[in-house]
């Protein structure tokens, strides 16, 4: 059978075609993979801050009740509840009318007894002269002077009773017996208020600048402390210079500075904790008394400590380890103990020594006893895009699904 003559031509050609084709749709075997690659940290011994961290409350620095010292109704207040009053300003007015009327009264006892005073006084200065002449009895004489003595006494008494009600109609008006911020009212305008008991208290003014910053320890943190100064790990702040500093509920940190300047010298039994106190300017008022903070105190300083970022410890049972790549890249498990966190790293008291390489990034890639590619941490793998880059490619966004089925 023969072929037209412009089929023979075409088959050859194609022919050749379908063979190329065919030959490049067998794929080239892939590479062979290499070693992962993981992000790891030298470490180095170096000296850092000890600092520990507490809750604390904050307190005024004087905190005053403000009561009544004499009984009465209460008329008035007189300071605007919320703000700040001066050392001996006005808060509260009590009924001053039944105080006045009992300093009339001991004034007018007082003038009495003045009276009587002059009249045995009188009597005195007339008897002595008789007496030398032996015009009078002795007994005569004794009974003068015993009522000039008897008067005398008499009016001191009196005096010291004009006083005392001076002083209780000055008490009617309650002033504050320092300078800072007054509470709210504890008794309203008409109430009968009393010397004693509840029904005394008018209100509080506490002190705000300075601050306190109440806080406690546990009785283990010292124990620890302290054997960490014996072993030379740690060199102390002398305790007039120990600093804190507070951070706020909202995370903010507070501009002050504190220093700590109470420690107790007991232990609580009840809590098994230590008490101490920091003192806080608070020129601005922003701390107010009842706050809860997280106080930070600089005890010291920590000598040749090593640090490594949290997130390459690991755990196993009860054990803390960290995953070290050795001298020939091989993955090695190292049990650690761990010391107090220093931001967002954490110290290894024990298990690590100066220039080995921990594994911070591809942990899930780092199994022991495989062979890694160790980079410095945070290095972008091959191939992987950088933050905030495009992949590499033609630039073009991928193509939609419904784009792409009809091309």
């Amino acid at each position: 059978m023969r072929f037209p003559s412009r089929y023979a031509r075409i088959l050859p050609t194609a022919l050749a075609a379908a063979v190329i084709l065919s030959a490049c749709s067998e794929k080239a075997p892939p590479p062979k993979a290499g070693p992962p690659q993981v992000g790891i940290v030298t470490v180095q011994p170096r000296d850092v801050p000890l600092v520990y961290e507490q809750v604390g409350q904050t307190a005024g620095f004087r905190e005053t009740e403000v009561r009544s010292r004499v009984s009465g109704i209460l008329q008035k207040r007189l300071y605007q509840e919320g703000q700040a009053v001066k050392e001996g300003q006005p808060l509260f007015q009590i009924d001053p009318e039944p105080y006045k009327a009992a300093l009339d009264q001991a004034k007018g006892a007082l003038r009495q007894q003045e009276a009587t005073f002059e009249r045995t006084r009188a009597d005195r200065e007339r008897i002595e002269p008789l007496f030398k002449e032996n015009a009078v009895s002795r007994k005569d004489y004794d009974d003068a002077k015993s009522a000039f003595d008897l008067a005398q006494a008499s009016v001191d008494s009196a005096r010291a009773k004009v006083r005392e009600a001076e002083l209780n109609l000055g008490y009617t008006l309650v002033t504050s017996p320092i300078a800072g911020i007054a509470s709210k009212e504890a008794r309203s305008e008409g109430s009968l208020v009393a010397t004693s008991g509840d029904a005394s208290l008018l209100t509080t003014v506490a002190q705000l600048d300075p601050l306190y910053v109440n806080f406690s320890y546990s009785e283990t943190e010292k124990l620890e402390l302290d054997d960490a100064v014996k072993a030379g790990r740690v060199v102390i702040t002398p305790s007039k210079k120990v600093e804190a500093r507070a951070k706020l509920a909202d995370g903010r940190d507070f501009a002050g500075v504190g220093f700590v300047d109470f420690a107790d010298s007991r232990v609580d039994p009840k809590t098994g904790t230590i008490r101490a106190r920091a003192e806080f300017p608070n020129p601005k008022g922003e701390l107010l008394p009842g706050q809860f903070v997280r106080i930070a105190i600089t005890l010291g300083m920590s000598k040749n400590s090593m640090l490594v970022p949290e997130r390459a410890v690991t755990q196993q049972q009860a054990t803390r380890l960290v995953l070290i790549v050795n001298d020939k890249n091989i993955v090695e498990p190292r049990p650690v103990q761990l010391g107090r966190r220093v931001g967002n790293d954490i110290s290894i008291v024990a298990g690590l020594k100066g220039g080995e390489r921990v594994v911070v990034d591809g942990l899930f890639k780092s199994r022991p006893g495989t062979e890694v590619k160790p980079v410095p941490a945070g290095t972008t793998p091959p191939g992987a895009a950088a933050p905030g880059k495009a992949p590499a490619g033609d630039g073009k966004a991928p193509a939609k699904p419904a784009d792409a089925a009809k091309k």
